[in-house]
C-alpha cells in the first residue's frame, strides 16, 4: 500500500450492497451487483508475532499454505522493512529458519534493500515444481526491529509501536506469478499480494493495548504478558499496533468499528469521523468490504497508512481519514499491483475523499505532462509522485465523472469494484468497466492512465 503524506493535494461482509439498476449498467455484459466472492484456494497465513518488553523488538512466526494457479519451483516474499527508507529510521526485519516439507532451501535478492540488510526478497527453494492446484505448507521465523517513530509502516515511541508489513509479504499475483520489483526509497509501495485467509496472534506486555487487521479479541493475561488473537478471511497484509490506547466501539451497517486514542474524549471523536466516512463511501462504492475495521491513532507524524481492514491514523484532518478508509475498497477488496500502477489505489481514494469532503483537487492539475499511469520508479521524486498520482489522477478521475454524468459513471465504477473484488485489477479493468462510456474513456486516456 501507498502511504497518504499530508499535502497540498490535499473477515469479509456478503456483499449486500447492490447496485440500484442492474440493467441500466454501463459496462461489461454480466455486471455483478455484489462482489464477487474470493477465491477458494487463495492462501492461508498464521502470523504469530511477540513484542518485547522494550517494545522495539518482534519476534515472529508465519505459516502459509499457498496453491498457486500456475506451475513454480520456488515462493517469493517480500522484506518491506528492509526498504532504505524504513532502514535509516532503525527498522528492519531479518529471516530466521524457513521449514517445510517441500523446501530445499532459501536466498535472499537484494531487490533495492540496503546492503546492510540480507535484502528486500526471501526466495524459499522447493525440491520439485509446484503444479497448478498443489499445494505446499512453509514456515519462516523472523526478527523485526522498530525504529524511532516517523511517517512509516514501522515505528516506536514513548506511547506505541507499530509495524505494517511487518512479515515476510507473499509477492504472488494469480494469473501472474512473482512480483519482484525492487523495494523504492520513498513513501510508496511496490508490492502486490495476494487476499489471503489470515489469522493473526500478538503476545504483548500486560498492560497494553493491541489493536491489528480484523480487530483484536484478548485471549489469556499470565500477568507479565497478554495474548491477543485477530482473523481476517481477506487480508492483502496487516498492520499491528501496541500501545496505550483508549478504545471505542461502534457500527456502520454489518461492519463493527474499532478505534483508539489517547483518551476516551478523542476516541468517541475519532470513531465519529470514521463512521462518517464509511457511511459516506458506501454511497458510492458499495457494501463496506470488511466485516470489522480497526483504526489506531499514532502520534502526529504527517499523513495515514492504510491496510486491509486496518487503519494506522498518523496525521491531523478528517479528509486524512477519508483517503484512508476508501483503500478498504481501492487496495484493500480491489488489489492493484502498486508499483507499475498507483492510480489504480491512490488516484482512486484520492478521488474518493473529493467525493465526501468537497474539497476536489484543482481541475489544473490535469495540465501536469507527466502520465497518470507511470510505474512509480519512474517518478523523480516523492513530490512529483504525489502530485501526478494523487492529484492529477484525482482531477482526472472528476473529469471524467463530469463529462459522463455522475450517475452512470457512479454506477461503472461499483461494477469495477464488485467485478474485481479480491482480486488484483490492471487499467484495463478499469477501461472494461468504462466501455460504454467513451467520454470518460478520453479523459483517462488524455492523462495518460490507459
Amino acid at each position: 500500500m501507498a502511504l497518504l503524506l499530508v499535502t497540498s493535494c490535499s473477515s469479509v461482509t456478503s456483499g449486500q450492497g447492490s447496485l440500484e439498476d442492474t440493467d441500466a449498467e454501463p459496462g461489461v455484459e454480466a455486471c455483478p451487483d455484489v462482489p464477487v466472492p474470493p477465491a477458494a484456494d487463495r492462501p492461508v497465513i498464521d502470523l504469530r508475532f511477540e513484542l518485547d518488553d522494550d517494545a522495539r523488538t518482534v519476534t515472529g512466526t508465519e505459516s502459509v499454505r499457498f496453491t498457486p494457479d500456475i506451475a513454480t519451483d520456488e515462493l517469493v516474499f517480500r522484506l518491506t522493512a528492509n526498504q532504505p527508507m524504513s532502514v535509516a529510521a532503525g527498522s528492519g526485519i531479518e529471516v530466521g529458519e524457513v521449514t517445510g516439507e517441500d523446501v530445499e532451501g532459501s536466498d535472499f535478492e537484494s531487490a533495492g534493500a540496503e546492503e546492510s540488510t540480507q535484502g528486500g526478497l526471501l526466495v524459499v527453494r522447493l525440491g520439485a515444481s509446484l503444479e497448478p492446484g498443489q499445494s505446499t505448507e512453509v514456515g519462516i521465523e523472523f526478527e523485526l526491529r522498530l525504529g524511532d517513530g516517523t511517517f512509516d509502516r514501522f515505528g516506536h515511541d514513548p506511547q506505541s509501536s507499530w509495524w505494517g508489513s511487518g512479515h515476510p509479504l507473499l509477492a504472488w499475483e494469480p494469473g501472474q506469478g512473482w512480483r519482484r520489483e525492487p523495494l523504492v526509497d520513498s513513501l510508496g509501495e511496490t508490492a502486490t499480494s495476494p487476499a489471503a485467509d489470515t489469522t493473526v496472534s500478538v503476545l504483548a506486555p500486560t498492560g497494553r493495548t493491541v489493536l491489528m487487521t480484523g480487530g483484536a479479541e484478548e485471549v489469556r493475561e499470565d500477568g507479565r504478558q497478554t495474548l491477543w488473537r485477530s482473523s481476517s478471511p481477506t487480508a492483502r497484509d496487516v498492520s499491528v499496533a501496541v500501545g496505550e490506547f483508549t478504545v471505542a466501539e461502534g457500527s456502520v451497517g454489518d461492519s463493527r468499528l474499532f478505534v483508539g486514542a489517547e483518551d476516551a474524549d478523542a476516541a468517541a471523536e475519532l470513531l465519529d469521523q470514521v463512521s462518517t466516512a464509511v457511511d459516506a463511501l458506501r454511497q458510492y462504492f458499495g457494501a463496506f468490504p470488511y466485516d470489522r475495521l480497526t483504526v489506531a491513532r499514532l502520534d502526529d507524524y504527517g499523513g495515514g497508512i492504510e491496510y486491509p481492514a486496518m487503519i494506522l491514523l498518523a496525521g491531523p484532518g478528517d479528509t486524512v481519514l477519508i483517503h484512508e478508509v476508501a483503500h478498504m475498497w481501492f487496495y484493500g477488496m480491489v488489489g492493484n499491483d502498486q508499483g507499475s500502477n498507483p492510480w489504480l489505489d491512490e488516484s482512486f481514494a484520492t478521488y474518493a475523499e473529493g467525493l465526501v469532503s468537497g474539497h476536489r483537487v484543482d481541475p489544473g492539475a490535469l495540465q501536469q505532462t507527466l502520465d497518470v499511469g507511470l510505474p512509480i520508479g519512474e517518478f523523480p521524486g516523492a513530490e512529483t509522485y504525489i502530485d501526478i498520482v494523487y492529484g492529477k489522477g484525482s482531477a482526472m478521475l472528476d473529469r471524467a465523472r463530469e463529462e459522463s454524468g455522475a450517475d452512470v459513471f457512479d454506477a461503472a465504477i461499483r461494477c469495477y469494484v464488485n467485478a474485481n473484488a479480491w482480486q488484483i485489477a490492471s487499467p484495463e479493468d478499469v477501461e472494461t468497466a468504462l466501455q460504454e462510456l467513451p467520454a470518460a474513456l478520453d479523459v483517462l486516456r488524455g492523462a495518460g492512465a490507459l
